[in-house]
């Protein structure tokens, strides 16, 4: 197949990238390299995959340019993104014209030049806005929902907070009527916490990555509430099985979204759980500071990702202690690329 990758050289992107040349498929990767880590994704990519890769440097907001690199392929992941919360408060236009008017873009290119392909969309779980109204307990050293023993389904109401929730949500709609409008093959992932290798985490996206990158290079942490707050991690190689699954289901499947996440039984807290594990493997305490709660951020969330597993046969194989060890080995052997 011709898989084209918005977001090719990003963190997810890269992860995808390998994964399907690895079996033999062509890939294009589409990314304007302006994230911290993308050419050192890219240039792991050329280096295991010459013969299967091909880079084009755009931008998904430029329509021209990414119709014509899209056209005649086979399977489009939408990966390219704005993401950020604080970064889309600081600056929502670009924010929007990114994440909103480029997955509309995305959408068209594939409409008028890859109508058969399968087109996956990576949206998020901040569709579901703050969840004011669910009850959230506190169970021993971290916070739990009080009536959601599976975790947030598809069926909990859209809310969009933030510009960026408004954003992503917006492509989330988009991707799902195209389906329904023009007959796409297009599938929606809301995820959640995705972690894994290769992936260059900061203090306001990518928490997980940027703790260890932090810890191992003595770099200040910084703990937003009390630290009891809890999220469904999913690690980066099973998410691509759930990318993997869903395109060879998408005539089945097409015009749904899906929670993918990891579940209840897959939820670390942010640091009451995650701190001694760091501790552990550094070998030392950690420091950290305590800062007040952010607006908006939500005690708890977990997928429920029963939909996933009853559709595609899925579920999450690897637990966070594994996931983060083998993040906390990745990139303790490449420090040069935290630098």
């Amino acid at each position: 197949m011709k898989i084209f990758i918005t977001g090719g050289a990003g963190f997810i992107g890269s992860n995808a990238a390998h994964h399907f040349a690895a079996q033999g498929h062509q890939i294009t990767l589409y990314d304007n390299l302006s994230r911290v880590g993308g050419q050192a994704n890219l240039d792991w990519l050329c280096q295991n995959h010459p013969d299967r890769l091909t880079f084009v440097r755009g931008d998904v907001r430029d329509y021209d340019h990414l119709a014509q690199a899209v056209t005649g392929a086979d399977v489009v992941l939408h990966l390219a993104s704005q993401v950020a919360v604080t970064t889309s408060v600081q600056n929502p236009r670009e924010d929007f014209e990114i994440n909103a008017l480029g997955t509309f873009n995305v959408l068209e290119a594939v409409r008028h030049h890859a109508p058969q392909a399968a087109m996956l969309y990576a949206s998020t779980n901040k569709v579901y806005g703050g969840m004011e109204d669910v009850g959230v307990v506190l169970q021993g050293e971290r916070y739990a929902y009080a009536n959601h023993p599976h975790g947030i389904s598809e069926a909990y109401p859209l809310d969009f907070h933030s510009p960026y929730g408004c954003s992503k949500g917006t492509g989330d709609q988009y991707t799902i009527d195209y389906a329904r409008i023009y007959g796409l093959r297009t599938l929606v992932f809301r995820q959640s916490c995705i972690y894994g290798r290769r992936q260059f985490g900061v203090e306001d996206q990518g928490w997980v990555a940027h703790f260890v990158i932090a810890a191992q290079l003595g770099r200040p942490i910084s703990i937003f509430g009390d630290g009891r707050q809890v999220r469904d991690l999913l690690h980066v190689s099973d998410l691509i099985r759930a990318y993997e699954l869903g395109i060879a289901n998408i005539d089945r499947l097409a015009g749904q979204a899906l929670n993918v996440g990891g579940g209840p039984q897959n939820t670390l807290s942010v640091w009451s759980e995650f701190g001694p594990l760091l501790a552990e493997l550094a070998g030392h305490d950690v420091p950290i500071a305590y800062h007040d709660w952010r607006p908006g951020d939500q005690r708890v969330f977990i997928a429920n990702v029963r939909k996933a597993q009853q559709l595609l046969g899925w579920q999450p194989t690897v637990s966070p202690e594994q996931g983060i060890r083998d993040l906390w080995g990745w990139v303790a052997a490449n420090r040069e690329l935290f630098a």
